[in-house]
């Protein structure tokens, strides 16, 4: 138990001297704010990319819906915040007490939903649970263009900025110790078993339906505060940025991308792939505007684009590496000493 604490203690350093020589080069003007909402992104999506890693990697199912639970988290705080309490109007303490509160009601709300799918679906596998949940994603956008209450296919305006950078990394903090407890507790066990074998870990008395729905459900949460992050950033929620083909930084094919470039069943390969893909397409974008201001070409270059590159960065990595960056690997940090010890005496 000791020890385990002192992993625990070596995460949180390693996470305040990263925040602390972000903030450092921030306030010498080192970093701007332009870099600073670009490092913001890039939080949420390793909060968005792990979280579809404890699904599609740690237990081996095949998820396309992940747009659907982003996008319930986000109009629900968004409503919340910008409808419902009014919170631009109110003093600092209650405004960011009922942001914090808002955040996580529209994770419970996405993990309720998960939970609501998953039940009669998760006896689908491969093929079948992603066309299934793709068409949850579309529904759930669908519903949302048509709910004129929540600005229907406007989308809905006037969200207050209210994710700072010091709150997208205390949610990102949290929860990747929270997903990296549960892949090394019972729970995660019976997960990978999942992967491994899904017949075999029913003869051995998993309750193999009763474990997907508990990834569902936790995926579907962090995917939900993440959502409620993203929108109270850009200040703005619509339906097209949860669509699957979104070209939007933090859209659900980009994710599915970084997910398979990490590596499928590794935290560390989800947050060093979200984290380079964010940086990527920014530079990406950046490219195309420029390409676009020289006229050299006798059409105008989409920001749409920037999927065909991570389309072919994906097959490329499946033909060269297929089990992405990071395989099945993890940074030493992030792995119990217990567990250490276990897999070097195995070996």
């Amino acid at each position: 138990m000791k020890k385990i604490l002192t992993k625990n203690r070596l995460f949180l350093i390693y996470s305040l001297l990263i925040y602390g020589l972000i903030q450092l080069l921030y306030s010498f003007s080192a970093l701007n704010n332009y870099h600073m909402q670009i490092i913001e992104i890039a939080l949420i999506n390793i909060i968005l990319a792990t979280s579809l890693n404890i699904i599609n990697g740690f237990t081996g199912q095949f998820s396309l819906g992940h747009g659907g639970f982003m996008a319930i988290g986000a109009y629900t705080a968004g409503v919340l915040t910008t409808l419902v309490w009014k919170v631009p109007q109110m003093q600092a303490l209650p405004k960011f007490t009922l942001f914090i509160l808002a955040v996580i009601l529209g994770g419970v709300l996405a993990a309720i939903v998960g939970v609501l799918l998953g039940i009669p679906t998760l006896r689908l596998r491969g093929d079948y649970l992603a066309i299934v949940t793709l068409a949850f994603q579309e529904i759930v956008k669908v519903a949302i263009n048509a709910i004129d209450a929540v600005g229907g296919p406007r989308g809905l305006l006037g969200i207050p900025r209210l994710s700072t950078f010091t709150l997208i990394f205390l949610f990102t903090l949290v929860s990747i110790f929270i997903m990296k407890n549960i892949i090394y507790s019972t729970i995660g066990r019976a997960m990978k078993s999942i992967r491994e074998d899904e017949v075999a870990s029913e003869l051995v008395g998993v309750n193999t339906t009763k474990y997907k729905v508990m990834a569902f459900s936790v995926g579907a949460f962090f995917a939900g505060i993440a959502g409620a992050l993203l929108v109270h950033l850009l200040q703005l929620a619509h339906p097209t940025m949860f669509s699957f083909t979104s070209p939007s930084i933090a859209g659900p094919l980009s994710l599915l991308t970084m997910v398979y470039i990490g590596g499928a069943g590794s935290l560390s390969g989800s947050i060093i792939a979200a984290v380079f893909l964010t940086v990527l397409s920014e530079l990406l974008r950046l490219g195309i505007d420029s390409v676009n201001a020289m006229h050299i070409l006798p059409f105008t270059v989409g920001p749409e684009w920037r999927m065909v590159v991570y389309a072919v960065l994906l097959v490329v990595v499946m033909l060269y590496r297929t089990e992405g960056i990071m395989g099945q690997r993890e940074f030493k940090m992030l792995v119990p000493e217990e567990e250490e010890k276990n897999a070097a005496g195995g070996s």
